[in-house]
């Protein structure tokens, strides 16, 4: 059979203005609904006729085209009858992915949700179990994620038939997309659920228990699989990301290696001299031996004293930055040493090297 005339179907002028055309379809599709004409598979296939029409017409772009001779909406190309010449490319995409003789959409997973947890630097380093609490969107309670009204539930798509794609001629070929009046689901619900709208999903606030390993440094993140959002319709759940946010502590510096840093304050004997000092560990005590000649900010290393690796690959080191101390206030007596001791210095200028090198480089820009 040829095919009709889309205006005809929905029964105005070629002339009609957006909102006439809209006045008819709304018209057409109440009367011809398949929920007032259950059974009637005439209504049914005229049902589809006018949403066909109006989805064609309704489109500035598809109703140019349509009227300059290069479309037929789902009716086939015209000239041709909808057969012969034609090639569908959806059936070719369909062939390429193995999902041919119908596409519904895939289920869509839930987003990914992401919270902080705020731990004392020994919670940290010990590893700790935290409570998180974090609003997300839930599959409803009321309809169990279906959409539909208790005692309802979805219907078979009267336009796309259950198959979720909706396919369109132009020119030769006819181009499949998802279906528009169901999104691709293949199916629509025509009574809601009044708690979640039709949605299948509700705003929730849930708890999660979540492991934090030890040794963990500020600003990680902790993946929960499975404890995100849920997917609409029964679509696989996201994830949680947990960032911790751990509070500094007064003595031990995380280092982005896995280490930890601390400042050992010296006094100048000590360095001078050499010295064995007493350092923080995370379990108590150690000492340390500073050799005579100690310079300022030199680095000591306790092995295995830090905190976990991950994986247990054993535990991280712990640095000493060694920092010479000068006292501000002197005794009587200080002082008095410390001149007899500069008096011994007289034959050592530790900035002489310093000086004579700036007055060479100086000499050498003078001569050019």
């Amino acid at each position: 059979m040829p095919p009709r005339d889309l205006y005809s179907v929905l029964g105005v002028s070629r002339k009609a203005s957006a909102d006439e055309i809209k006045k008819a379809y709304r018209k057409l599709a109440r009367e011809y609904h398949p929920d007032r004409n259950q059974g009637d598979k005439e209504s049914e296939e005229r049902f589809k006729e006018v949403q066909e029409a109006y989805d064609t017409l309704s489109d500035p772009e598809k109703r140019n085209q349509y009227d300059a001779g290069g479309m037929f909406s789902g009716f086939g190309p015209r000239g041709f009858g909808g057969g012969g010449f034609s090639s569908d490319l959806g059936d070719i995409f369909s062939t390429v992915f193995g999902r041919r003789g119908g596409a519904r959409q895939v289920p869509v997973q839930g987003r990914d949700l992401e919270t902080e947890v705020r731990l004392s630097f020994e919670q940290a380093m010990e590893g700790v179990e935290v409570v998180v609490t974090v609003p997300k969107q839930a599959t409803c309670t009321t309809c169990g994620g279906s959409g539909a009204k208790p005692g309802s539930s979805p219907t078979v798509c009267p336009r796309c038939g259950g198959r979720g794609i909706d396919t369109e001629s132009q020119g030769f070929f006819s181009i499949s997309q998802p279906c528009p009046r169901c999104g691709g689901r293949g199916e629509v619900i025509e009574s809601p659920c009044e708690t979640c709208a039709g949605s299948g999903l509700t705003m929730q606030r849930k708890r999660y228990r979540v492991k934090v390993p030890a040794g963990i440094r500020d600003g990680s993140r902790i993946r929960v699989q499975g404890k995100g959002e849920d997917g609409p319709r029964g679509g696989p759940p996201g994830d949680l990301y947990v960032t911790t946010r751990v509070s500094p502590s007064p003595v031990f510096k995380q280092r982005t290696d896995g280490n930890l840093e601390v400042t050992v304050p010296i006094t100048i004997a000590e360095a001078i001299q050499g010295a064995t000092v007493e350092v923080p560990t995370l379990n108590g005590t150690k000492r340390i031996r500073v050799p005579a000649g100690t310079q300022h900010g030199t680095v000591q290393r306790l092995r295995a004293e830090g905190p976990p690796k991950p994986g247990g690959r054993g535990r991280g080191d712990i640095l000493y930055r060694l920092e010479i101390e000068v006292p501000r206030d002197l005794t009587r007596e200080q002082k008095t040493a410390l001149g007899d001791f500069a008096k011994t210095m007289n034959d050592h200028d530790p900035r002489e090297r310093l000086l004579r090198e700036a007055s060479a480089r100086s000499g050498k820009v003078g001569e050019s």
